[in-house]
């Protein structure tokens, strides 16, 4: 398993962008997938963004088009970048991974909250 670590998350008005950051604990360049899911109180945990095997990256379709994932392998670690935010996605956001030999892991999360 790799421990991952969170931050970037905050209180931002609607319209406005963060940044998030997921650090892993060792190299992520052999990680098989790496990215990013939310869980809003009362609903189920969903995708926002990951990579998957090599650059292919895949969206959640509630922020399709509004963030944007990317990656810094010399610091291990993986960014999400959100523009045009929206109350809905208010939630606690969490960094995933998964290894090579299909363990998965989470990291503890980091609480957006968009209000005026």
């Amino acid at each position: 398993q790799v421990q991952l670590v969170e931050s970037g998350g905050g209180l931002v008005q609607p319209g406005g962008s963060l940044r998030l950051s997921c650090v892993a604990s060792r190299s992520i360049f052999s990680i098989n997938a790496m990215g990013w899911y939310r869980q809003a109180p009362g609903k189920e945990r969903e995708l926002v963004a990951t990579f998957m095997s090599g650059s292919i990256t895949k969206f959640g379709d509630s922020v399709r088009g509004r963030v944007t994932i990317s990656r810094d392998n010399a610091k291990n670690t993986v960014y999400l970048q959100m523009d045009s935010l929206k109350p809905e996605d208010t939630a606690v956001y969490y960094c995933n991974a998964i290894t090579t030999d299909g363990s998965t892991s989470w990291g503890l999360g980091t609480q957006v909250t968009v209000s005026p």
